[in-house]
């Protein structure tokens, strides 16, 4: 975070109505596109409108200096003032374009003697006093944040730095606010600079090096700076610690960041303990982050620290506590100079939602005491790094959960079936985690068959995941069963029906106990055997148990040159692909109902042999309705397509190219579940 210098003049002005008084040659203007291109254009035309205005006689013979230089005629004109005015039009168009998007209008104009502010010129006929830029854009509802002038600098700026060059280099600067535009104008005598404005710097920085001094980074701030900053800065100070930390998700790096923000700002040093996720007692704090004002101390800091973790009070709700100076027993200190061995040190549980998660401790050599002013803002800063440690961790432990969970759902391996090529491709849409696609090759008994399935659950996310828990060891459970392919299928659609009846019964439960003058008009077994009855909607305590599946078993034939017998059945699924290898596809399953739908329905299975050379493409819904606006990837047969170009490749050459198919059919990533499997026979 860095100073912004606050405007020396902002007016709130109506369009102008007068025509300006003003020779038309003395003024420039053109309007720029709000993109990355418009700086450099803006560059371009300052530039070339102060030599047309040298060529014309308007800028007089070293108008800039004075002659001070020893300058050749017009050297000024068109090389130093142009530079400083093409700073300017450079950082400010930057921040229009940035802030705002809309179009950029770039006025340069040469300002009259007494002219006021407001463009309205004093007189005709006299030389040209200065040289002002204006800035406009269309959105003038957004205001450019500012700490007060004389403000001490707070660390290395982290924005502002534009606006601290157009305060340096411009006598007047400031906002002008019309109806639909805002206007932020610099004013550049052509008179010379005021030797005032220029006090405390070095003359070699007045010309080339002014931007360089202006960029450098800053000192660190005293103990004198507390009372203003604490007073003026302290909200900035923690709306932007805020903002930073808000959206971290690892509780180390909302360390780190925690102590790049207090460091050089508010102490000379500070470490960030964390406890463990356990909370249990006794347990020893983790050192998660240490920061110095001098890297050199850093590691010297940490080795002392390490030796000497907090002890503090076991109730989260206590405030800062003093403590004494690290390795200050031992004769051991902390800075990096002799002379910086003590000074005052406080310490600030970390706590969220009434638990304590860490400690942050900071030092500020040379005082006895933090004042207390300074002492409110910490405590209020280490309320937020608690709170955003506090999110990291609850967004890492669901993740954890979610990856447990993510085993059980999916298989750890694919089984290899002899005398087929299988690859297969999964990428859920929901940050790798397991969802409502779900797959499984596996070996029955007596050794002779090998299953696969490949299904989508109805919905997504962890309703989805739920349904996926149950239908893939169901479906395991009834191959070993020895079920073949069609009964397979009737009974799973069956246990999926009561599946969603118990679930029915318990939501209709839920009801009655939360409203017992009110009993239900219908039994709950009733309403969800009922062929009219609806599944119940997840805010009725129910969810819907559908899902498509495609299953199927392969037995290898003996004796018959590699040939393996493939049977399979499609409920509700994307019907499975066959190519061939003289380039034919063609559909291997009859479409067929939702499971969990219709309680009375028999599933038949297809049978076919598959020749060596003969490749079974299996996918779900993420890939044939892979979506590019109105068009989906399936229309006219677009996969049939896609795989009649995969003559000749190998079971892992044909999914890549399909996948690679469904990403580059849309620029946007796939919005649902991709999974595809490839059965190839050798």
């Amino acid at each position: 975070m860095g100073r912004i210098p606050i405007p020396r003049e902002t007016l709130h002005l109506p369009a102008p109505q007068v025509p300006l008084r003003r020779d038309t040659r003395s003024t420039s203007r053109t309007s720029l596109p709000g993109n990355p291109l418009a700086p450099s254009a803006a560059r371009r035309f300052t530039r070339a409108a102060l030599a047309d205005w040298t060529s014309l006689g308007l800028l007089t013979t070293c108008t800039f200096c004075q002659g001070d230089e020893g300058c050749s005629p017009g050297e000024h004109s068109t090389d130093l003032l142009a530079d400083d005015a093409v700073l300017i039009v450079d950082e400010l168009v930057t921040n229009a374009v940035v802030h705002a998007g809309t179009t950029v209008e770039l006025l340069c104009r040469l300002e009259d003697p007494g002219e006021d502010v407001s463009g309205t010129p004093a007189g005709e006929g006299e030389e040209p006093a200065a040289l002002v830029l204006e800035i406009s854009d269309h959105h003038p509802a957004r205001a450019i944040q500012s700490e007060p002038a004389g403000q001490g600098p707070a660390g290395t700026p982290e924005y502002g730095r534009g606006l601290q060059l157009v305060a340096s280099l411009a006598e007047r600067w400031g906002i002008t606010y019309r109806s639909g535009l805002k206007t932020v104008w610099a004013r550049l005598p052509l008179a010379g600079r005021d030797p005032e404005q220029d006090q405390g710097t070095e003359p070699a920085l007045r010309r080339g090096l002014r931007a360089a001094e202006i960029l450098a980074p800053a000192t660190r701030r005293t103990a004198r700076d507390d009372p203003e900053w604490t007073g003026r800065g302290a909200l900035s100070f923690l709306a932007e610690a805020s903002e930073l930390l808000a959206g971290q998700l690892d509780e180390d790096l909302v360390a780190a960041l925690a102590g790049q923000l207090l460091v050089p700002r508010l102490a000379e040093w500070c470490a960030v303990w964390l406890d463990g996720e356990g909370g249990q007692q006794g347990a020893a704090p983790r050192l998660a982050r240490v920061w110095h004002a001098d890297e050199a101390g850093i590691e010297p800091l940490r080795r002392i620290l390490e030796k000497e973790p907090p002890r503090l009070p076991v109730s989260p709700r206590g405030g800062p506590v003093r403590m004494p100076w690290p390795g200050e027993g031992s004769g051991a200190g902390t800075g990096s100079g002799s002379g910086a061995g003590s000074g005052a040190v406080l310490a600030c549980r970390l706590v969220a939602n009434g638990r304590a998660l860490g400690t942050l401790v900071l030092g500020r050599p040379g005082q006895d005491a933090v004042p207390d002013e300074v002492t409110a803002l910490i405590e209020d800063f280490a309320r937020r790094v608690g709170l955003a440690i506090g999110a990291a961790r609850r967004y890492t432990r669901q993740v954890t959960i979610s990856r447990v969970l993510q085993r059980g759902l999916l298989p750890t391996q694919v089984a290899r079936i002899p005398g087929i090529a299988s690859s297969l491709v999964y990428e859920p849409s929901d940050d790798g985690l397991a969802g409502g696609d779900f797959y499984d090759v596996f070996p029955c008994p007596p050794g002779d068959r090998w299953c696969f399935m490949l299904g989508d659950v109805q919905g997504s996310g962890p309703e989805a995941a739920v349904v996926t828990g149950l239908a893939r060891p169901w479906l395991r459970l009834l191959a070993r069963e020895g079920y073949r392919v069609g009964a397979v299928l009737d009974r799973l659609n069956r246990l999926l029906l009561d599946d969603a009846t118990e679930a029915a019964e318990s939501a209709s439960l839920r009801v009655a106990a939360s409203s017992p003058s009110s009993p239900p008009a219908v039994s709950p077994a009733s309403a969800a055997s009922s062929p009219s009855a609806t599944p119940s909607s997840p805010s009725e305590g129910g969810q819907a148990r559908f899902l498509s599946l495609l299953y199927g078993e392969l037995m290898p034939l003996p004796g018959a040159g590699g040939a393996v017998r493939c049977t399979l059945a499609s409920a509700g699924h994307p019907l499975p692909l066959l190519l061939r290898p003289d380039g034919t596809v063609r559909a291997a399953a009859e479409p067929q109902l939702l499971l969990g739908v219709v309680e009375k329905v028999a599933y038949e299975s297809s049978t076919f042999d598959l020749e060596p050379g003969d490749t079974l493409l299996c996918v779900t819904d993420g890939v044939t309705e892979r979506r590019s606006g109105r068009r989906m990837l399936d229309d006219g047969d677009g996969l049939a397509r896609a795989l009649a170009g995969c003559v000749g490749l190998t079971a892992q050459g044909v999914a890549e190219r399909i996948r690679q198919t469904v990403h580059d059919f849309d620029e946007t990533p796939p919005e649902d579940d991709v999974a595809l499997l490839v059965l190839q026979a050798t």
